[in-house]
């Protein structure tokens, strides 16, 4: 790709995008000329700058006006021409300080989103591992008042979670411990997927064949493990970061991203797509496919467990971000998420 701009076009653009990432505004040919080291003239730099227009890398918001980068001048800038900024050694121990061992899985994807909010100043999105990741070690039920039960839930030998479920009628203690009992000799070492899967399919297909113990321990188990992906499938943070980089004709725009972020299937389903590409991914305004992301970058990462991407973490910002310091912030939060998860 890169042989389609010559050395003097592929500089002039990297100044052009790295100044408009840097104030916002259309650049000129006059102000390239006097930030640039080539030694061009204005006349010059116009015809680069035309011929670069022709191509679709920049535009022009009036012709009197200097140019912008167009999504296609930022992929190539991305691609070709961006230098990364290693982060410097104190940020890279705050990670690890913030995102130490010990913590459960919840703790640790609310960390990362406000680390990743904080230090880029935009908005963050992690996801939380795919359910396939959480295999039922033990499960616990404890009455807690009339059709309220505390259901204690423990995955992988080490991840506990706490769930108040609402019954259609009271269990005694006895009752709860004799159906924990037949869920742990039944579905342990089961994921979270096939453990609701299994339990479905019983419920529906041997309605006469199961006892009274049976029915009640499927029940509660099905209430305590229902909606679990959807409800929480993902931690935001930073969401007003966005309105600072907003001029008010954007405002409009900026109002459908948000209505974005509560509609829980679409980022799951672009997650679902990120998990494909282990590693770093940029999508560039409409290159997500999705249109209230159009005037907005994002920019994700995978982590994982036992080698198998189970989550995805990114920043949403606007398409004028600085791509090379967010990319490495990026990264280094996923490896370290990841390094936590395999301790």
């Amino acid at each position: 790709m890169s042989k389609t701009l010559n050395e003097r076009a592929q500089y002039l653009l990297k100044s052009l995008i790295e100044k408009h990432i840097s104030d916002g505004q259309p650049v000129g040919s006059k102000t390239l000329a006097e930030d640039t080291s080539l030694s061009l003239s204005s006349a010059s730099i116009r015809n680069v700058l035309a011929d670069l227009e022709e191509k679709g890398y920049i535009s022009s918001i009036h012709t009197s006006s200097g140019r912008v980068p167009t999504e296609k001048g930022y992929r190539f800038f991305v691609d070709s021409l961006i230098t990364v900024k290693p982060m410097h050694s104190s940020a890279v121990a705050q990670f690890q300080d913030q995102l130490s061992i010990g913590k459960n899985i919840q703790t640790l994807v609310n960390s990362a989103s406000s680390l990743l909010s904080d230090l880029t100043h935009m908005v963050s999105v992690v996801s939380l591992p795919r359910k396939e990741h959480f295999i039922l070690s033990q499960i616990e039920f404890l009455p807690l008042s009339p059709c309220r039960i505390l259901a204690i839930l423990v995955f992988n030998n080490k991840e506990v979670q706490n769930r108040v479920i609402q019954t259609s009628k009271d269990y005694s203690r006895d009752e709860l411990i004799k159906a924990a009992n037949y869920i742990n000799e039944t579905f342990l070492g089961y994921d979270l997927l096939t453990v609701r899967r299994k339990i479905l399919k019983t419920m529906r297909s041997d309605k006469e064949k199961i006892n009274e113990l049976m029915k009640n321990a499927m029940s509660i188990t099905d209430k305590a493990l229902e909606d679990s992906s959807s409800k929480d499938a993902y931690v935001i943070a930073g969401e007003t970061n966005l309105i600072d980089y907003a001029s008010d004709s954007e405002l409009n725009t900026l109002k459908k991203l948000f209505e974005t972020f509560t509609q829980k299937q679409k980022m799951v389903d672009l997650f679902e797509r990120c998990l494909q590409t282990q590693g770093i991914q940029i999508f560039i305004g409409k290159e997500s496919n999705y249109s209230s992301l159009g005037n907005f970058s994002m920019i994700t990462s995978t982590y994982a467990a036992e080698d198998e991407p189970i989550g995805v973490l990114g920043i949403i910002g606007p398409t004028r971000m600085p791509y090379d310091r967010i990319i490495p912030i990026v990264d280094i939060t996923a490896k370290i998420l990841t390094l936590t998860l395999n301790q």
